[in-house]
């Protein structure tokens, strides 16, 4: 069998969502736009979540930054509301959307719920143009680049800024100060809604938002070094183990019969087409198990227990040593599709979009360019980045070209430290360091009012999730700090209003 170009699985959400195209026999170019669109598309069986707020339909505007006719065309944004614990004047917690659909985002995102009752506060949950039900052109909203053009952060932005103003003057609440809450791409948007609109918002929390992805800030093999890592802590074996691997998945694509053999082995629920779907199915499970290496037992991307890349390794090490290291590696990525003991076989190549992240194709092909390399020292195989066979790939998906260096322009991310020192206030940046994107994040403080609270286990924005009782010390104190940061902002910002 002839051996295929891999492509990285497709993922930002996404994704802060993976489609990378790499050979095991020699290296090529990565392409990884996001940060979970692939396996959220994989997970078929998606219910969708009971919580506890009222969906509402705001009249936004489709082009906040030209003054043509068509600037003017209104398409509905949703947003989701609860006022069982407000106050009127009482704080506003906004969370930024993410790329995908917002009661997702909403019913994985407890910490604001938890914490509403103390604040007397309104939450908002505003979803992201052209994700979920805020498709300015409806069906039709992922035609082509003429419509998707509309599709970019700063659109975005400018939606939750007209949106939040326009929710306080119909709720007689101008005074009512707005802190933003976004967890990945969402806590980037978080970040730089405060220093785009500090007249709108008096403060962000953004957890795992990695805004230093970009160009040359931080190295483009942090965030596969970060997730190697993450296996080598748990069991220096299960890294090996897993490194080994793909030269055995390598190996049986050279026979004829490699694709019925992978199909079997793998439990697929159909024959696959390519031996890339085996490759994205094993790479796709340890990459986002990585980033929810939660304390608890979590629902976020797949039911899975606490820890689990510590119990991946476990399967791992406690397999026979004549086992094959591929067997091996498929019995721990099963544990990510299959915690629940529910799936009879395995749907390699499902494309399903359960979550309404397609929109984010187009954004890393356009201005979320976060470039990314797979060293030696990595469990993946070897692979690097080019940005000349990005702006060919996305020139043939799109027909438009990247703006690589366009967020960084927009703002800011170079020398973050000396420019946000004199410049910004009220930010927490929130990172576990299990989390590969935390990387990519704030991990010191800028100023005494730009923190960075980093923990040295947490995973993918889990300071956001609901509390539990199994919540371990750390993640506990975590949380007692933001709430007091965020406390204390709030007190300012009364002290302030007294005074005028």
């Amino acid at each position: 069998m002839k051996k295929e170009a891999m492509e990285l699985p497709s993922f930002s959400s996404i994704l802060l969502l993976l489609l990378c195209a790499f050979t095991l026999a020699e290296v090529e170019s990565v392409y990884f736009p996001g940060i979970y669109q692939s396996s959220l598309k994989k997970n078929g069986k998606t219910v969708k979540p009971k919580i506890p707020y009222k969906s509402q339909y705001f009249p936004q505007v489709l082009d906040h930054f030209t003054f043509q006719p068509k600037s003017y065309k209104i398409f509905y944004q949703k947003y989701l509301i609860n006022s069982q614990y407000w106050h009127k004047g009482a704080p506003i917690f906004v969370y930024t959307g993410n790329e995908g659909d917002i009661d997702w985002f909403a019913a994985n995102t407890g910490f604001m719920l938890d914490i509403a009752p103390k604040f007397h506060a309104l939450l908002v949950f505003i979803e992201h143009r052209f994700y979920g039900e805020s498709m300015p052109f409806g069906k039709h909203s992922y035609r082509s680049a003429k419509t998707l053009g509309y599709l970019n952060s700063q659109q975005a932005l400018a939606d939750y800024a007209v949106l939040i103003r326009s929710l306080k003057h119909n709720l007689s609440s101008e005074a009512s100060p707005v802190v933003v809450f976004g967890g990945s791409y969402g806590g980037m948007l978080a970040a730089w809604f405060r220093l785009k609109y500090p007249h709108i918002a008096i403060g962000a929390l953004a957890s795992s938002a990695p805004i230093l992805q970009f160009d040359d800030i931080t190295p483009w093999s942090s965030f596969y070094d970060a997730v190697s890592q993450d296996y080598k802590d748990a069991s220096l074996n299960c890294y090996e183990v897993i490194k080994g691997s793909w030269a055995e998945l390598n190996s049986i694509s050279a026979n004829d019969e490699g694709l019925a053999e992978i199909s079997r082995h793998f439990r697929a629920c159909k024959q696959v087409h390519s031996i890339n779907s085996a490759r994205d199915w094993l790479w796709e499970a340890f990459v986002y198990t990585a980033m929810v290496n939660y304390p608890t037992e979590a629902n976020f991307l797949m039911p899975l227990p606490a820890y689990p890349v510590e119990e991946m390794c476990k399967i791992i090490d406690g397999s026979s040593p004549q086992s094959t290291k591929l067997s091996r590696a498929f019995a721990a990525a099963s544990l990510y599709y299959n915690y629940s003991q529910t799936e009879k076989c395995f749907k390699l190549e499902d494309e399903t979009d359960e979550h309404g992240l397609s929109g984010w194709n187009w954004q890393a092909c356009t201005e979320m360019v976060m470039p990314m390399v797979v060293t030696n020292e990595s469990m993946f195989p070897p692979s690097s980045f080019s940005y000349k066979e990005n702006a060919e790939d996305c020139k043939k998906q799109f027909g438009v070209a990247p703006r690589p260096h366009w967020i960084t322009t927009e703002f800011g991310g170079t020398m973050i430290e000396q420019v946000l020192k004199r410049f910004g206030s009220n930010i927490i940046f929130s990172n576990g360091l299990q989390d590969p994107w935390s990387r990519g994040s704030v991990l010191k403080n800028i100023s005494s009012s730009i923190v960075a609270l980093v923990a040295e286990k947490g995973a993918h924005h889990t300071d956001l999730r609901s509390a539990t009782r199994k919540d371990p010390d750390w993640l506990v104190n975590q949380r007692k700090q933001e709430v007091e940061i965020i406390q204390k902002w709030i007190a300012d910002y009364i002290q302030d209003m007294k005074q005028e």
